[in-house]
């Protein structure tokens, strides 16, 4: 009789404690990223934590014909996934929002294609580009995303992404990270 009570009582106990395990995970929002510029068009932000770069957003653009081709390319450290990425492109200086297009497809090496929605936010200028449903592409580098901006404003110069990255960190102590920043780039040519 004791047996069974005995049992009966640590497997109550196991479950609760499996049941808490998701707490043992944590979640961290890095916001303040570091930019870093290679060239004209040309830019990143890196979100870091304790001195060790979590992720980063790069575009590589420039002017052809009055709009704007943009290759971007996301990456994150060994040991996360990336769940989803929000991005909305807008200008600041464009009083008629930019129209935005995505070129190329984003696809990973054996599986489908990824959920791609773009959309116009409530309230905000832009166009949103949210990627989801990753499959193969969460544990690598996204470079396959590119993107056209044709401002409608002759005087505009400046394209802006607004990131949103959510990675989840592996295993069960992981780390949860939501990357949040801002990328400016400045493209004079769009005023000539």
């Amino acid at each position: 009789m004791r047996r069974r009570r005995f049992l009966a009582a640590a497997g109550v106990a196991a479950a609760g404690a499996s049941a808490g395990c998701g707490a043992l995970r944590s979640k961290t929002t890095l916001s303040e990223p570091s930019r870093h510029s290679d060239a004209q068009g040309v830019a990143s932000i890196h979100f870091s934590e304790d001195g060790e770069e979590v992720g980063h957003f790069g575009v590589n653009g420039g002017v052809a014909d009055g709009v704007v081709p943009m290759s971007t390319e996301i990456w994150h450290r060994e040991g996360t996934t990336v769940e989803s990425v929000r991005l909305r492109v807008w200008m600041p200086d464009a009083e008629t929002p930019a129209d935005v297009a995505v070129v190329s497809p984003v696809e990973g090496d054996s599986s489908p294609p990824p959920e791609v929605r773009l959309y116009s936010p409530d309230r905000r200028p832009g166009t949103v580009i949210e990627l989801s449903d990753l499959d193969d592409l969460a544990d690598e580098t996204i470079s396959t995303l590119e993107c056209i901006v044709r401002p409608w404003s002759e005087t505009a110069t400046t394209v802006a992404f607004d990131v949103t990255m959510a990675l989840a960190g592996g295993g069960m102590l992981g780390t949860d990270y939501e990357l949040d920043g801002e990328l400016r780039l400045e493209y004079p040519a769009l005023a000539e």
